[in-house]
């Protein structure tokens, strides 16, 4: 089995571990009731609506 010659140092090892955590730009969806752009799977703010059915009450 391969062992390690050396300890990989920490920055070598924090360099590796952020490669996958990059920020990544949120995708917007049209909501089908007031025609906003909204975060999909949640409440639209704007009509209050989610899955074709009044969630909140927006004034």
């Amino acid at each position: 089995m391969a062992v390690p010659k050396r300890k990989t140092s920490k920055s070598r090892r924090d360099k590796r571990r952020s490669a996958n955590s990059k920020l990544r730009k949120p995708s917007f969806v049209e909501c089908p009731q007031c025609h906003e752009p909204k975060l999909p799977h949640r409440v639209c703010k704007e009509c209050g609506y989610y899955k074709n059915k009044e969630v909140i009450e927006v004034e």
